[in-house]
């Protein structure tokens, strides 16, 4: 039944309402918001929900066990990589390859944008999805305000699985859900749009569906190889390589087809200034190696760790640690991957990769410290949100703001699922605190609803997708990258009427299929 004290109700809300109202109303920097609302739920919930110091202690301290491992550590490590490959000059050797690739600028678009972008989005994330391939297509030609569009738009499908399947692992340990259905349900969600992705793309590069004629089968192909891969590799490899396989096949698809098949009428804008892309063509095999050797050690690290049965020792203490540290209700050991976890195969990859850069110890010392430093707003984000969540489900707030949703929604709830799940990213900026805001919200309702719970608790990452390109966050980094600064408003006038569609879309597919699963 729902809670019919109206100050427990209203005061359930009130974390959320703030977080929203000083974000978009009164523009604070995110930490800033997440820090003082972090302190709203913790007098609320002493106050209203009787939680007393000890137990508001215990889920702090979980949460930020939590942000710390896995959360943060593989940001950190998935930055760090980034930043020697940009030290190395490796990253510039990457971009130029692959803008040399073809003339058309509707493959551009699908190469920079669709595949390269989301290949930064699960290795590196952090707003390099945005901001490298859109200054790339900014430098080759296509106008500011649309290299940046087409690269918020293209920023949604990959940020579900995010950097090394971070939002989806961290779905799963907040919830207590399985992690393989989690996985597979939000990939299957997903399959939709990106089918669609590459060709809406072409639109928004063109201005018109008429010009998608040409590249309806690379743009098919390109879709049909990320989709593929990413479900698959979701299914029996779990989260943590699903976006990088589903990008990587994609690119590799259609560099193979434009190798083969070239575009006979090649598209470019009516004042076509491009540049020359003959120099990006001459880099060799090896050279390219080298420059994407730090990724090549993480998957190979993923594979061996995930499918030699004799590693798996490496599950065990002392590499794994358990330990509790919440002893109210519902609180359970929370487990430490020390060994396997995504955060600690990417820092060995970017050590190793390091040297095989010629980077020396000094330098990467240098770039751990640069990495250390970019982060601390971003980790006071992280765990201001997670120990918000903490706080919030344990004290029972989540569970009274779920009660209300379901007596409210109903059977109707499926259509909303997805929304609320881009209301976090767009608030946020992030898939992973989206999931940690509403994923448990998310569950209860559905059970109260007697609705399938694996189901709904996916279409919170999946919906977070959309919120994505309308992020403060996002638009910021996209203008910043393009020059563009005090235009975002332009660009939120472009996305917004995507996300629009994107969450009615998902909406619809959710609640659909909600029977099936």
């Amino acid at each position: 039944m729902l809670n019919n004290n109206p100050l427990m109700i209203i005061s359930a809300f009130i974390p959320l309402i703030w977080l929203f109202f000083s974000l978009w109303k009164l523009k604070m920097t995110a930490h800033k918001a997440g820090f003082t609302a972090l302190c709203l739920t913790a007098g609320l919930a002493f106050l209203f929900y009787g939680a007393d110091l000890r137990q508001i202690s215990q889920a702090a301290l979980e949460g930020i066990m939590l942000s710390i491992f896995p959360i943060l550590w593989v940001i950190f490590s998935a930055l760090f990589v980034y930043n020697i490959t940009i030290k190395s000059g490796s990253m510039e050797l990457v971009k130029g390859l692959l803008a040399g690739i073809s003339p058309d600028r509707r493959v551009q678009a699908l190469i920079l944008a669709f595949s390269f972008g989301g290949f930064l989005e699960a290795v590196a994330g952090f707003g390099t999805a945005v901001a490298i391939p859109a200054g790339i297509l900014a430098v080759m030609g296509f106008e500011p305000v649309l290299a940046a569009a087409v690269c918020l738009i293209a920023n949604t499908i990959p940020v579900a699985f995010g950097v090394l399947g971070v939002p989806i692992l961290t779905l799963a340990q907040l919830t207590s859900l399985p992690l393989d259905k989690l996985s597979l349900f939000t990939s299957l969600q997903l399959i939709p749009f990106i089918l669609l992705l590459p060709f809406i793309l072409v639109h928004v590069v063109t201005g018109s569906f008429k010009n998608i004629k040409g590249v309806i089968i690379v743009s098919l192909l390109s879709a049909v190889a990320f989709a593929a891969a990413q479900t698959l590799t979701a299914l029996y490899a779990g989260p943590e390589t699903a976006a990088v396989a589903g990008s990587i096949l994609s690119l590799a698809v259609i560099i193979v087809w434009i190798r083969f098949f070239p575009i006979r009428k090649v598209w470019r804008f009516s004042n076509d200034m491009s540049i020359s892309t003959e120099k990006y063509a001459k880099n060799n095999f090896v050279s390219i190696l080298t420059a994407l050797s730090p990724y090549f050690i993480m998957l190979a690290g993923v594979a061996v760790t995930r499918f030699i049965p004799a590693m798996d020792f490496l599950k065990e203490y002392p590499f794994t640690i358990r330990r509790q540290f919440y002893f109210g209700p519902g609180g359970k050991p929370m487990a430490f991957d020390l060994a396997t976890s995504a955060g600690s195969l990417f820092f060995i990859a970017a050590l190793a990769g390091g040297f095989i850069q010629k980077l020396s110890i000094w330098d990467m010392a240098g770039i751990l410290v640069k990495t250390l430093i970019q982060m601390w707003k971003t980790a006071a984000t992280v765990v201001s949100v997670v120990v918000l969540a903490k706080i919030m489900g344990y004290s029972g707030m989540v569970d009274n703001v779920s009660r209300t949703i379901a007596f409210a929604s109903g059977r109707f709830f499926p259509l909303l699922a997805p929304a609320v799940g881009a209301l976090g990213t767009f608030l946020t900026g992030s898939d992973t605190s989206s999931n940690v805001l509403f994923g448990n919200l998310q569950k209860q309702t559905a059970s109260q609803l007697g609705m399938d719970v694996e189901w709904l608790v996916s279409s919170n990452a999946s919906g977070a997708t959309a919120g994505k390109m309308i992020s403060p966050q996002s638009i910021s980094i996209a203008a910043s990258a393009t020059g563009l600064g005090g235009r975002e408003g332009t660009l939120l006038g472009i996305t917004l009427k995507y996300c629009i569609f994107y969450i009615i879309l998902m909406g619809l597919v959710v609640y659909l299929f909600e029977k099936l699963f």
